[in-house]
């Protein structure tokens, strides 16, 4: 498979989106296909001291990006799934997931810490609702703190700070090869729908670059992302409303799970269910119905009074 003209990859700026368009481009590159990478500044890159959920901008790391695309600067857009909102903007679609890479959040200590007491007043570093609330259910007596930035600025703000620890993406600890600090698995916190996954997105009516990416695309990686991600649209989510859900397959079934908390952490509301994978277009849509009708839905409408 080649291309007449090197394929625009749009990526933002920081490390970590380069790495995440550089995975997109080595597979590409092993189709055949010439490429370049375009990098481009995002909302949620200018404004990095405002929690993302107060904020409240759907798409605030893609925006400009889709913008990119719609104005034909670039051909295809890099995003952590995470990012990608569930309705992209008219004339996009999501066209390839790479393979998933670990999907939990992790505690990352101050450099040369290596254990913490949680029997004791700690403080933790996140800027997101859904982590700082599955934490403050489990451990009621701690305190979380905004941290925001990239991963090297969050990181040296943690062992500036007189904090005990502070959550992020395990995936990305992994992707950099981020050595200097000790973390634990937080397999207990549900994590953000399609959190670990790199995802494409293109333009509609451009078919030759459609059909390349689908030719990256690991099936089972978009079966679990777009169950989590129909989930999350279901139920209206997005950075104001801590929503978690996260889907695996095996044997051909897929599991999931799901929850959201109330504000003051004090409620928690889970849905476990299995599916056959013929019924997987619907599956995110039948445990978003579960999840409301066991108290969900009088939680959602604490963030969204019109829900």
């Amino acid at each position: 498979m080649t291309s007449l003209k090197p394929i625009r990859i749009g990526t933002r700026k920081s490390i970590l989106a380069l790495y995440q368009a550089s995975e997109v481009q080595q597979k590409l590159h092993l189709l055949g296909i010439t490429t370049e990478i375009i990098e481009i500044t995002t909302d949620g890159d200018i404004d990095l001291a405002t929690p993302l959920y107060e904020m409240n901008i759907q798409g605030i790391f893609t925006k400009s990006l889709d913008n990119a695309l719609l104005q034909n600067r670039i051909d295809i857009a890099v995003h952590s799934c995470k990012d990608i909102p569930t309705k992209l903007a008219k004339g996009l679609s999501l066209n390839a997931v790479l393979e998933r890479n670990t999907p939990w959040d992790c505690l990352v200590l101050p450099s040369k810490k290596v254990s913490i007491d949680f029997t004791k007043s700690c403080i933790i570093g996140t800027s997101s609702l859904r982590r700082k609330l599955q934490w403050v259910n489990r451990f009621p007596h701690h305190t979380i703190e905004n941290l925001r930035g990239n991963i090297q600025t969050r990181l040296k703000k943690l062992d500036q700070v007189d904090w005990q620890g502070a959550i992020f993406a395990q995936t990305a600890l992994e992707r950099l090869k981020i050595s200097s600090h000790h973390y634990t698995t937080l397999d207990w916190m549900l994590p953000s729908p399609a959190q670990g996954a790199i995802g494409v997105v293109c333009r509609q009516n451009d078919p030759a670059t459609l059909e390349i990416c689908r030719s990256i695309n690991h099936t089972y990686t978009n079966f679990c992302i777009s169950v989590e991600r129909n989930f999350l649209a279901a139920l209206l989510g997005g950075c104001t409303v801590p929503i978690a859900a996260h889907a695996t397959i095996n044997q051909e079934q897929l599991f999931f799970k799901g929850n959201i908390l109330s504000l003051d952490a004090k409620q928690k509301c889970e849905v476990e269910m299995s599916f056959d994978l013929d019924n997987i277009m619907e599956a995110g849509v039948l445990a978003a119905k579960e999840i409301l009708e066991r108290g969900g839905k009088a939680i959602i409408k604490t963030f969204r009074p019109s829900f």
